[in-house]
């Protein structure tokens, strides 16, 4: 007589299968995350350096209208 608690070999074949997808799309997914993290501190760099341009810009503007403002009053 057959146990009734052993399972045929293609539930666990089945199941294997559906084991190795999984590992799969984890593997694909720690990739993308890895990616997402490069790409995330390239935007966080670029961002910083761009605010570093603003404050630049906008101090030379602030110091042109100073310059402009004492032309103006000397005249």
């Amino acid at each position: 007589m057959s146990d009734p608690n052993l399972k045929p070999i293609s539930e666990y074949n089945e199941l294997e299968t559906q084991l190795n997808e999984l590992l799969k799309r984890y593997d694909s997914l720690k990739t993308e995350n890895q990616l997402l993290k490069v790409k995330q501190e390239s935007l966080v760099k670029d961002k910083a350096n761009l605010l570093a341009k603003t404050t630049l810009a906008k101090s030379k503007v602030e110091a042109m209208i100073t310059r402009l403002k004492a032309m103006e009053e000397g005249s």
